[in-house]
This record gives C-alpha cells, sequence and structure tokens, in this order.
C-alpha cells in the first residue's frame, strides 16, 4: 500500500461541478492529493467517480471550480497539454502493433530521437519485467500482461499524475488479487501520483494509500482504508464499505467516554461519546467479524442478546451466520476458521447467545 508522498496538497479540485444538462454528475468536489500518493476514487455505478477522473483528464470540461496541479490551474488546458496519462479499463492496445511498438506510439508521436525511445521502451519493458515479450502482439498475451502493456504505455511518457479507470475491471477474481500487488509495485516504484477509479472496494483498500467514497456526485468520506473501514462518518460509507450490521435507535446515555443507544434488540453500549441530545435518533454500525457467538452462555456486561440461527454460509476462511434476535432483527456474524479441523457446532435453528465489546460498534448520526 503506497504512503503519502513528499509534497503535500500536491493535486488538488477545488469546488470542481460537473452539470450535463439537468442532471448534476460531480457536486462541488474537493480533494487534495499528495504527490506520489496513491489515491483510490471508490463508488457504486454513477456516482460519478468516473467523469471526476475525465475531468481531471482534460475529457470533460468542468461546469465550474478548479483544477490544480502544484499550484497551476490546469482545468482549462485540452488534455495533450496536461502532464496527466490515462489508462483505461479496455487497455486500448494497438492490436496490429507488437508490445515494443504499442508502448513508443505515444513517444514517436512526440518526435523523441530514436535513441531516447528506444532507451524508454527497454525501461518500461524491465520495469514490467515483459522484456521476452515485445516482439508479441496483444492477443498473444495473458489479460494480466495486457495489463502490464498498457501501464508501460501510460508511464513511457513520464507523465506528473497517472489517473487509471477501473485498471483491473477485465481480469477474473485471481488474477486481479495477484495483479494489485504488481500495479502498486510499479507504480511505487516509479514514483508517480496516481487517482485510481474504482467500485471495488476490496481494489480501492489493498492498492490506495486513501480512498474518496463516492455517492451521488459528492465524497462523503476521504480517509486510510483504515479509518474509513473503522471509523466511516455515515450510514451510507458504513454500509458500502464491507460488511455491518447497523442498528437504529435512541440515545439513551451520553458521556464523554461512553454512550448507549436504545434499540428494537435492547440497549446498546459504545465506547466513545457522541455530544448529542438525549433521545436524538442514530444508527449503531458493528462489523459481523466483531461479533462473538455460541450457545452457552457467556460472563458479559453489556451488548450480549439472545436469538435463532436461520443461515449458515460457509466460506473456508470463515463461516456466516445469520442470526435472529427475538425482535426478528437479522444481525450478521462472521467467525474466523483457523485450523483446518474447525468445525462449529451451531448449526441451522439452533438457539444461540451474540455479543460485542462496548468498543466494537461506532455511532452515525446520519
Amino acid at each position: 500500500m503506497a504512503d503519502a508522498g513528499t509534497k503535500k496538497d500536491y493535486l488538488v479540485t477545488e469546488k470542481l461541478v460537473k452539470r450535463f444538462d439537468e442532471s448534476l454528475a460531480v457536486d462541488e468536489v474537493n480533494l487534495s492529493i499528495n504527490q506520489g500518493e496513491i489515491f483510490a476514487l471508490l463508488g457504486s455505478s454513477g456516482c460519478g467517480k468516473s467523469t471526476l477522473l475525465r475531468m481531471l483528464a482534460g475529457f470533460e470540461t468542468p461546469t465550474s471550480g478548479r483544477i490544480l496541479l502544484g499550484g497551476q490551474d490546469v482545468a482549462k488546458l485540452a488534455p495533450y497539454e496536461r502532464p496527466f496519462n490515462m489508462m483505461f479499463q479496455s487497455y486500448a492496445l494497438f492490436p496490429h502493433l507488437d508490445i515494443w511498438e504499442n508502448i513508443a506510439f505515444g513517444l514517436k508521436r512526440e518526435g523523441l530521437p530514436k535513441n531516447d525511445i528506444k532507451q524508454r521502451v527497454g525501461e518500461m519493458l524491465d520495469l514490467v519485467q515483459l522484456g521476452a515479450y515485445a516482439k508479441r502482439k496483444p492477443h498473444q498475451l495473458s489479460g494480466g500482461q495486457q495489463q502490464r502493456v498498457a501501464l508501460a504505455r501510460s508511464l513511457a511518457k513520464k507523465p506528473k499524475v497517472l489517473l487509471l479507470d477501473e485498471p483491473l475491471g477485465a481480469l477474473d477474481k485471481k488474477l486481479r488479487e495477484q495483479t494489485q500487488f504488481e500495479l502498486v509495485n510499479i507504480i511505487e516504484k516509479v514514483g508517480v501520483t496516481c487517482v485510481m477509479v474504482t467500485h471495488d472496494q476490496e481494489e480501492a483498500m489493498t492498492m490506495a494509500g486513501r480512498i474518496a467514497v463516492m455517492s451521488k456526485g459528492r465524497v462523503l468520506q476521504v480517509g486510510s482504508p483504515e479509518e474509513v473501514y473503522e471509523h466511516p462518518a455515515n450510514r451510507f460509507v458504513a454500509d458500502f464499505i464491507g460488511n455491518v450490521n447497523l442498528f437504529d435507535g435512541k440515545l439513551s446515555v451520553d458521556q464523554p467516554d461512553r454512550c448507549a443507544v436504545q434499540t428494537a434488540i435492547g440497549e446498546i453500549h459504545v465506547g466513545h461519546g457522541v455530544s448529542g441530545a438525549l433521545h436524538m435518533p442514530v444508527s449503531i454500525a458493528v462489523r459481523p467479524e466483531k461479533i462473538e457467538i455460541s450457545k452457552e452462555r457467556p460472563d458479559f456486561a453489556h451488548n450480549l442478546f439472545a436469538g435463532k440461527v436461520k443461515e449458515i454460509a460457509y466460506f473456508g476462511s470463515y463461516n456466516s451466520f445469520i442470526v435472529q434476535a427475538s425482535d426478528g432483527t437479522r444481525v450478521k456474524i462472521t467467525e474466523a476458521n483457523t485450523s483446518r479441523h474447525d468445525l462449529s457446532n451451531i448449526t441451522w435453528e439452533d438457539d444461540v447467545f451474540f455479543w460485542w465489546s462496548d468498543v466494537a460498534g461506532i455511532v452515525l448520526r446520519d
């Protein structure tokens, strides 16, 4: 995972807006991206992330707002005038050219001397470890290899900012997971500032140093993968990133270091205060992996509830349970399989207890 770069506020958007007729695609987005950082725009289809990326690239003109690179406004510059390069999901490799020629294409168009082109293409082939494949055509390579060729072509012109649009979307799941680390290593080796768009939360959390979660054209939260997962800013972020149980209720206790919320399944205690008005509506988010489950009643003071097992799924590394509490609330719980011989003694329709610590949950106001 990339760390923040050495120069802060390198690529900045200020109140960036994009309208298509009456539709607001990007709504006053303010971002600050550090030099050398891998930064992800994460959201579902139609949230505005690709439109935002296209504005950075120059393929879409902002309705209003500024795009600053190193303090200079580049929003009105044509794509070819910006020191940016964009790699598309389809890779857009030329099928009639071999790999060497594909990487050299942009350099030739810029009129670089032949020796400089030869040296630069050689460096790129070494970087992506495809020197032995230089004379092959794109169709003779695997999907992962084609992806590395597209990356090498994007980096050949030494852009200051690399833009990636769903960079691994064309790969199958196992290859995508393998390629995530390869891609990060290459980008970090070059030191280029990178902005990537993805709808895949796992991809964003694996590759990016920071993530901006988007919905309906707005940025809802910016933070490290850990911050966004463990401390979501609102219900949407909590629900979008990973699996989560959301319990709606009203604030019944509020102290600086703790609070309690009265919900349908009972009173839930949380190990932090919210500085809110008593009886105000709030939600509590609890991740499934933070909840314990047992057929035996534990010695636990708070956040202990009873229910009946309604669903069980085996995922290899963990089991997933859906437990229905006495009020009808369905709670998702995951239990790690730490040994090859682990077999849970819990089965369908079992009466069980489930519980979590005071610090496992977080209170959300919206």
